[in-house]
């Protein structure tokens, strides 16, 4: 075998196993995870801007209990996406539509 082919043999096993390594690492080491972990937060605060769209349709259609029940399934969202300073807001949103329910405990 000539010097060249030698060559482009070792250059491709080097850049197989180079591969090799940042797949395992990416998969095992953490890579995998952080992404997961980014699409989660994506899926949670879509999940909660969505409960937002269902609580204004609520409360312009529904009644002062519809709105409430609503109001609170969106402060859950926020806290399930582990957004505070939403979260805060729509649990003040969620007292004031408990209020207006009649539920005043």
């Amino acid at each position: 075998m000539s010097d060249d082919k030698k060559s482009t043999k070792t250059m491709g096993a080097i850049i197989s196993i180079i591969i090799l390594i940042a797949t395992i690492w990416y998969f095992y080491g953490g890579g995998l995870d952080a992404q997961v972990n980014v699409e989660m937060g994506k899926i949670e605060a879509k999940v909660a801007k969505d409960a937002e769209a269902q609580y204004y349709i609520a409360k312009n259609n529904g009644s002062a209990m519809d709105a409430y029940i609503q109001a609170s399934l969106v402060s859950a969202a926020y806290l399930q996406a582990n957004d505070e300073r939403n979260y805060k807001k729509w649990k003040s949103i969620e007292n004031e539509e408990k209020k207006r329910a009649g539920l005043n405990f």
